[in-house]
């Protein structure tokens, strides 16, 4: 699999970013707490040693091309407030699912669509997708709210995928297609 080209920011509030080993203790007050992992398919972090995990295996899947995740900062500071992802990476079909996180501390600002918006746009882009995938909790009513005003269409239900600290949750599929997008770019 070819490796995903260069990602170039748009301005914004927000500045996507690699994530280095200095965002260690951002990334785990973001997925340690509750709030913010309560409808992703694994349970908060305790520890410091997952978040370093991820980022090894981010590194590993980045230099394979199958995924990438970058971090989501506030253009006037460089603190790590949130990640976006591709992953499940399909080049033959130029297809990828998304993920996304953001800081409880920001939510309800408008930042989570300014970031979608542009990965969307550089997934579309210059990485030159036809195709992206979303699963989501069908409890998650703000990620799905956010998924819809982006265009992404539900597709399907997948009924007790996940069993996250013995709970059980369905799934939501949702898609969007290059040409929905580029048909409704103004969102």
């Amino acid at each position: 699999m070819t490796p995903f080209p260069a990602f170039i920011p748009v301005p914004g509030r927000v500045v996507l970013r690699p994530l280095t080993d200095t965002d260690v203790d951002d990334l785990l007050s973001i997925f340690g707490d509750p709030e913010v992992v309560r409808y992703w398919s694994g349970s908060p972090w305790s520890g410091r040693e997952e978040a370093r995990r991820m980022l090894g295996a981010d590194r590993e899947a980045y230099a394979a091309g199958a995924a990438v995740r970058l971090g989501v900062t506030l253009c006037d500071e460089d603190r790590v407030v949130g990640t976006v992802s591709l992953f499940n990476r399909s080049e033959p079909n130029r297809r990828a699912e998304i993920g996304y996180a953001l800081a409880r501390s920001v939510w309800g600002r408008g930042l989570m669509h300014e970031t979608l918006v542009q990965w969307l746009g550089w997934a579309f882009g210059p990485l030159g997708l036809h195709r992206l995938e979303a699963d989501v909790d069908p409890a998650n009513m703000a990620s799905r709210r956010s998924l819809e005003r982006l265009g992404f269409r539900q597709e399907g239900l997948l009924r007790e995928r996940w069993i996250v600290g013995g709970a059980v949750a369905d799934t939501v599929f949702y898609g969007l297609l290059a040409q929905e997008w580029r048909a409704g770019t103004q969102r």
